[in-house]
């Protein structure tokens, strides 16, 4: 049995072919709706974050064999949490990682290694910014930001109600919310850009594949800045940026499991 951590599109696309290549599997996500993505391809899922421990007991629970870590590449915990669990085990830990993309060689793009170090190249920018980093950090950006009458700072997130009690809770104006879910299109950040009169766009290096180039591309044609937020520097081990790979390695693994 693979315990699955999924956490991006592709995590999702990786694990039906898993499934169709007659891995069983268990998957495990935070919301909801990835969770129905999931359990619409018949695959089991359980919908919730997974501690150390828990994960141990819960994999133990399982007959869990191997760990594929297919986390969203800004979940340092979940990932952290997996490796841990995956030696504790005694099980593989195979990491799947949508492939990095590089954007460093442009004027208008500031690569920074946190959100607080975000937070403060904003701070000094003054004017519009658009974070679309989700609402987990939001409080970083919020106490350096809300209450600089030289800002106003508009938070993209997925419609959702705690979301928005957060949004109340911190300080963000209803006027400064875009309650929406992606992905976005290269036209509506643009749309979204010019509406509110953005000067700075925060996003992090999350891949092509969560949809980095779009709002991008969209902001370096308007002329915009944009503050880049680095990917958390773990060392995983067994990394792999395709889908062949984790195949591969888990036909080795359980080479390995039948000669024992």
């Amino acid at each position: 049995m693979i315990l699955f951590l999924a956490g991006t599109s592709d995590a999702r696309e990786l694990a039906v072919l898993l499934q169709n290549e007659g891995y069983p599997l268990i998957a495990t996500v935070v919301t909801d709706s990835a969770a129905k993505s999931l359990q619409d391809e018949q695959i089991q899922v359980r919908v919730g974050r997974l501690p150390q421990p828990e994960m141990v007991a819960f994999a133990k629970e399982q007959g869990v064999t191997t760990i594929v870590d297919a986390s969203h590449p800004f979940a340092e915990e979940a990932s952290k949490n997996a490796m841990a669990a995956a030696e504790e085990l005694g099980v593989p830990y195979i990491r799947y990682e949508r492939e990095t993309r590089s954007y460093i060689h442009h004027p208008n793009v500031q690569i920074v290694p946190d959100y607080q170090t975000a937070a403060l190249a904003a701070k000094e920018r003054k004017g519009v910014v658009m974070l679309t980093t989700g609402s987990k950090t939001l409080g970083i950006f919020a106490k350096h930001l809300i209450g600089d009458p030289d800002i106003r700072l508009v938070a993209r997130m997925l419609p959702r109600k705690d979301n928005m009690e957060k949004c109340e809770e911190l300080g963000v104006e209803q006027k400064n919310i875009v309650a929406m879910q992606g992905p976005f299109s290269k036209e509506m950040n643009a749309a979204l850009y010019q509406h509110y009169g953005v000067t700075t766009m925060i996003t992090k290096e999350s891949g092509q594949v969560g949809a980095v180039d779009e709002k991008l591309e969209a902001a370096m044609e308007l002329g915009i800045f944009t503050i880049m937020i680095d990917r958390p520097k773990l060392t995983y081990g067994a990394l792999y940026s395709d889908f062949d790979g984790v195949l591969q390695a888990l036909a080795a693994n359980k080479q390995a499991q039948a000669v024992r």
